[in-house]
């Protein structure tokens, strides 16, 4: 043991001044450190650049500081546009009077909006009467509700109506005209003036709807419209209490004969579909049905409900 001990341990000269000399750097590179300063000197630091910009920001903190003061002060003294209006809403009474003389003022006593009584007001002052309690209806820009509560506290003297002036009866035209009521729009048979006459429609929704109509072929229900490209829901909510259906002639294609253009070309069917028909077809003959086409794997019962009001073999 001894001598393997010895053995392994033993070194020549040339390697025991081997690792005299690797301590040695060792050494060396431990204590460099402490001995660094005496070498390189500090260089001054300039801090005058650093002492204005944090001056800068201590000013940006105080006005941020007075404009957060100005806004709060200001938010306390803010009275909201409601709240002025409910402050400044006259209050309502109910008393008898005369549509024909009762004054702005009493109009407004009455609870009617200070225009709709200048609107009043000027229509008297051209000429213009009530001949009985409903006329009050008539008045742009009052609710129906207002005029219930109103009726049975209307007093009028005996008034004859004077049919002789043209210029009166157009001025209680122009005063009293209500909106014009939006008639009913046959969807595959109206034009662009037409749709454009509902709410919310304006000259590109409408053509919108009408090219949508052509591709189609027709509408067989009032909800297609709703599809119309860009064609917000809000809107359609608003038209599609105006729009009918009075003729259902759709247009058809036959799938017997139609190229995969041709079919791929109404918006309810897209090249897939279209080329998986007319391959069943090649291979299989003839569609005898509509129904038929539902063989084909890609035709689900989706497309088969929305689609096959337009689809015929003949």
């Amino acid at each position: 043991m001894w001598k393997l001990f010895t053995d392994y341990f033993s070194f020549t000269k040339k390697e025991r001044k081997g690792i005299v000399y690797a301590i040695g750097v060792f050494m060396l590179i431990t204590l460099l450190p402490y001995f660094f300063h005496f070498f390189v000197k500090d260089q001054p630091i300039d801090t005058t650049a650093f002492s204005k910009e944090i001056s800068a920001l201590q000013a940006n903190a105080a006005s941020s500081k007075n404009l957060s003061y100005k806004r709060e002060k200001f938010d306390q003294n803010y009275t909201p546009s409601y709240a002025y209006a409910k402050e400044t809403t006259v209050k309502k009474e109910l008393f008898y009077f005369d549509p024909n003389a009762a004054s702005e003022n009493d109009w407004e006593r009455l609870g009617i909006k200070k225009r709709t009584a200048q609107t009043i007001q000027k229509y008297i002052s051209k000429g213009g009467r009530f001949y009985k309690p409903e006329d009050i209806r008539k008045i742009y820009g009052l609710d129906e509700a207002d005029a219930k509560r109103l009726i049975p506290y209307v007093t009028i003297a005996s008034v004859k109506k004077d049919f002789s002036s043209n210029q009166h009866q157009f001025a209680e035209t122009k005063i009293y005209a209500k909106k014009n009521s939006i008639q009913p729009v046959d969807i595959n048979a109206a034009d662009t003036s037409a749709f454009i006459a509902l709410p919310g429609i304006g000259s590109k929704l409408s053509k919108r709807i009408i090219t949508f109509r052509e591709k189609l072929g027709g509408f067989y229900a009032v909800s297609q419209v709703a599809e119309t490209y860009n064609l917000p829901d809000s809107t359609f909510q608003k038209i599609e209490k105006y729009l009918v259906l009075n003729s259902k002639a759709i247009k058809k294609i036959n799938i017997n004969s139609a190229t995969v253009d041709e079919l791929k070309a109404h918006p309810y069917i897209n090249y897939s579909i279209a080329n998986a028909i007319v391959q069943y077809r090649q291979q299989h003959g003839n569609f005898k049905t509509v129904n038929d086409i539902r063989k084909i794997m890609l035709i689900s019962d989706d497309f088969f409900d929305k689609a096959s009001p337009y689809l015929s073999v003949e």
